[in-house]
């Protein structure tokens, strides 16, 4: 049955967009290398016709799909199993920009395109799209709109549900679903956009999409501060929010174990404090009018509300130094060594007692336990990744120890084991014993009706 199965699957498109054997490796391997399945072949489209038509083929052949973008994922949501049953889904051909609108904001386009070809489109029709994470040259759309993507910007502009009016989604069955409008106002039933946005690829293929854009800032002010502790930097959030109300774009908390890694892997990166501050907060605020205002009024800011140790950036490469160390934190844990990494989220208000009364029981069961936390305060998304002193290879034997103690906390804060990462893989488990069984029902309904033969992405998120 496979290879008549191939056999049409070669016909639906050229040649080389369909890819065997050792050719298939590198999208059988997750980003994180914890993961590596195998799969039949790989299936590159270049249209959301021949996508239609190869779910099609697959719902006749009852072979499952592995939507796949960048392969960025952290939770293993884009890689096969190990069975060799599936096919992988690459969005890499599909990767145009169909329209920018400027008068309306939006931008269209198909699930392949990067964050970064998004925010460069965006650019020179003098607009911002304001999504944007590590990873922006690299992850595609598709991805982004797949795991509900946040990023550093989440606090001002939303995470990729609130950035997106329309999407264009092939069915398990082959159908295609037209939602490309880009409205701001359509009551017309069910949204049904948003089943599709953090579903993971389990539900439908999203093919294309409408985008928001927003005039592009010409104000902006940076500055990277010695706060001292979480209290103090959730007390400076308020107070900023209350002179400067929605012109806060991003408000990073990093721990003073995170600028020791960058420290020790990238010393060229230039620290301002002359000693490393227990907690810092890096902020942005953003406007139109004149930088040097802007910058004036944070600097007043920060000197009444007693910040001695902070450093206001005086010009773009200024600004630009200081997000080169936010963006190099992961990579800076990575050539660390393995860590078990938590993607979480808190009410913001919580969020320094949940850092003491976690480190606190870690480090009663884990006395070597490093614990590196970082993260997008003002949105409530902590990255709160664990060292230990073993060996990489054996971290992982105390995986299911910390995470019961790290997230049956996040439970008791009424907060979320998945902030912006999504489940994949890597979380199934754990999502049964956090959400409620009406709400597991729910979603097992949703999928049922989707997907009745299982098709979408199998083995990610409930199944």
């Amino acid at each position: 049955m496979h290879s008549e199965f191939l056999q049409q699957l070669q016909s639906l498109t050229e040649s080389h967009a369909i890819l065997f054997g050792d050719d298939t490796a590198k999208y059988c391997l997750d980003q994180r290398r914890r993961y590596c399945g195998s799969t039949l072949a790989v299936a590159r489209p270049n249209s959301v016709q021949q996508l239609s038509e190869i779910a099609q083929l697959c719902s006749r052949y009852r072979i499952a799909m592995v939507p796949q973008g960048g392969n960025t994922s952290l939770c293993g949501a884009a890689t096969p199993d190990e069975s060799g049953q599936s096919i992988v889904i690459s969005f890499e051909r599909m990767n145009r920009v169909i329209e920018v609108d400027a008068d309306n904001n939006t931008i269209t386009v198909e699930a392949g395109v990067t964050l970064q070809q998004v925010q460069q489109a965006a650019l020179a029709a003098q607009r911002l799209f304001p999504a944007n994470w590590a990873a922006a040259g690299s992850c595609q759309i598709g991805g982004a709109l797949a795991t509900n993507a946040g990023g550093v910007n989440v606090l001002r502009y939303g995470n990729m549900r609130e950035l997106t009016l329309g999407l264009e989604v092939v069915l398990a069955n082959g159908t295609i679903w037209d939602g490309l409008r880009g409205l701001r106002k359509d009551n017309t039933g069910y949204d049904l956009k948003q089943l599709f946005i953090g579903a993971e690829g389990t539900l439908g293929l999203i093919s294309s999409a409408v985008l928001r854009l927003y005039p592009l800032p010409t104000a902006h002010a940076t500055a990277l501060i010695d706060v001292g502790s979480p209290t103090a930097a959730v007390a400076l959030l308020r107070q900023l929010q209350a002179q400067v109300s929605d012109r806060i774009t991003s408000f990073e908390l990093i721990s003073r174990p995170c600028l020791a890694l960058l420290q020790k892997h990238f010393s060229n990166l230039a620290q301002p404090f002359a000693s490393l501050p227990e907690w810092c907060v890096l902020l942005e605020l953003s406007d139109g009018g004149d930088s040097e205002a802007l910058i004036e009024q944070l600097a007043k800011i920060l000197n009444d509300t007693g910040f001695e140790n902070a450093y206001v950036a005086q010009n773009q490469r200024q600004s630009a130094d200081f997000w080169r160390l936010r963006e190099h934190i992961p990579e800076a844990q990575r050539l660390e060594g393995v860590s078990i990494k938590h993607d979480i989220s808190i009410p913001v208000g919580d969020i320094p007692r949940f850092l003491i009364e976690c480190q606190t029981q870690l480090t009663e069961q884990f006395s070597d336990a490093k614990i590196v936390a970082f993260g997008h305060l003002g949105d409530g998304n902590l990255h709160y990744n664990l060292f230990l002193t073993e060996t990489s290879s054996l971290i992982y034997q105390h995986e299911a120890a910390i995470n019961a103690i790290v997230y049956q906390l996040v439970a008791q804060y009424n907060g979320s084991i998945s902030a912006e990462h999504g489940i994949g893989q890597l979380k199934k488990v754990s999502l049964t014993h956090y959400r409620s069984p009406c709400e597991l029902a729910l979603m097992a309904s949703i999928k049922n009706a989707l997907d009745p033969l299982g098709l979408m992405n199998p083995g990610k998120v409930l199944n």
